[in-house]
């Protein structure tokens, strides 16, 4: 089994260092003086146990709001009068408690940066030197520090610096390792994602072959009766043009759903033939507008200038459109406005078409790409699955984000040429 990453382990799991903590403060507030000293390290061991636990202390004010309790903490440790057995007056500077004031600057070093850490470390020194003032020091009756009090005093100083700088240091290189882990992280998302989407396209081309294939040779078988059938009609027509008005009407629907059923032939064969597109330098909103024009829609247009002549083929690009188009126009009210814009995403060409119409079922808009599925009464379910692979063969990409009652976007990726 791999072992659990620190940056993976969950905030709640009791690590074995909390446990030894709890244990060596529980014995210090055993040893303490009196209740008043035992309160300020039981306090004090709590901020220790919940630093990098409690979300609120990952934010800059809570790290900052911490940071001033502990110091609090500590200098009132300090600062905490006792009576000596022997009658010996208590100085703070000579407390056995003094190593406490590198839990605040431990932490800050552990979890800030430089600056913050030499304002803390200063403040701490501020903070200890304080207790020279003659609030603690009667100097009225003689009572001065010798010159190895002073030695040690500012040896105690350089250390607690000295500490902090060394943890900080130590602390700057784990920052910058979580963020080479949360980037790594982030890009083997990202890389999930992609796969899970070329994984998708993949199925969906295999779908489309098969089909395909299917397709064609069921259209080449049908595409002989039906000229035999379209002949005989005609022919019925001619030889009974002098009889009754019904075997003529009877005769024109054989001839029209004919024609009906080699269109639909057609577009079989379309979406299984081949497909090579001939690309040139073209303005994609060039292509656009002709459509527009071509499938009598009104559109209005956000074109970004940042697009540039993308190397694909005008005729399937401008089918794509109409059909996007005509689709748009005809889920929506005949007011609702159609809007296209463009723009660049990273090195790819963003085409795409929003419609206020009627949106797409929940529990068809994974497969509205697939032949044979749609969303009209009378619709084949063609149209999507020929549009699906113009794109694919531009090596593009598609996508549609769609709500029942409220409208569809479809977007189209292109490459941009470099």
């Amino acid at each position: 089994m791999t072992p659990e990453s620190p940056l993976t382990r969950p905030r709640s799991t009791v690590r074995i260092q909390d446990i030894l903590i709890a244990l060596i403060f529980g014995a210090l507030v055993i040893l303490a003086h009196d209740a008043r000293e035992g309160s300020l390290l039981a306090g004090l061991a709590f901020m220790q146990l919940v630093e990098g636990r409690a979300t609120w202390l990952d934010t800059r004010w809570g790290r900052a709001t911490s940071i001033l309790l502990q110091l609090l903490i500590c200098y009132l440790i300090l600062a905490s009068p006792r009576e000596s057995p022997n009658g010996e007056k208590y100085f703070p500077l000579a407390s056995e408690y003094y190593t406490v004031l590198l839990l605040p600057v431990v932490s800050t070093a552990t979890y800030l940066g430089v600056a913050g850490t030499v304002a803390t470390s200063l403040a701490t020194i501020a903070a200890y030197l304080s207790f020279l003032l003659p609030t603690y020091i009667d100097y009225s009756h003689g009572d001065y520090l010798d010159p190895d009090a002073i030695h040690t005093l500012v040896v105690r100083c350089l250390l607690l610096a000295v500490c902090a700088l060394m943890v900080n240091s130590l602390g700057e290189a784990r920052r910058t390792e979580s963020a080479r882990y949360k980037k790594t992280a982030e890009q083997l998302a990202v890389a999930n994602k992609n796969l899970i989407d070329a994984e998708a396209a993949v199925r969906r081309s295999e779908r489309l072959a098969a089909l395909g294939q299917l397709s064609a040779g069921l259209a080449h078988e049908l595409r002989n009766p039906l000229g035999s059938i379209r002949g005989s009609a005609e022919m019925l027509v001619r030889s009974t043009a002098k009889e009754g008005a019904v075997t003529r009407e009877l005769a024109q629907i054989i001839s029209d759903e004919v024609d009906r059923t080699n269109s639909l032939v057609t577009r079989f064969l379309d979406f299984a033939r081949p497909l090579e597109p001939r690309r040139e330098t073209t303005d994609v909103t060039s292509v656009i507008d002709r459509a527009a024009k071509h499938a009598r829609v009104a559109i209005i247009t956000n074109y970004s200038p940042d697009v540039p002549p993308l190397e694909i083929d005008p005729t399937l690009m401008e089918q794509v459109f109409i059909n996007l188009l005509t689709n748009a126009a005809q889920a929506s009210a005949a007011d609702a406005p159609i809007t296209v814009a463009t723009r660049v995403v990273k090195d790819e060409a963003e085409i795409f078409i929003v419609d206020r119409g009627c949106g797409i079922p929940a529990d068809k808009i994974e497969t509205i790409f697939n032949p044979f599925v749609t969303t009209k009464q009378n619709g084949v379910g063609l149209g999507l699955a020929i549009v699906a692979k113009i794109i694919d063969g531009h090596g593009g990409r598609m996508a549609v984000e769609s709500e029942p009652g409220k409208g569809s976007t479809f977007r189209i990726y292109l490459p941009i040429p470099k």
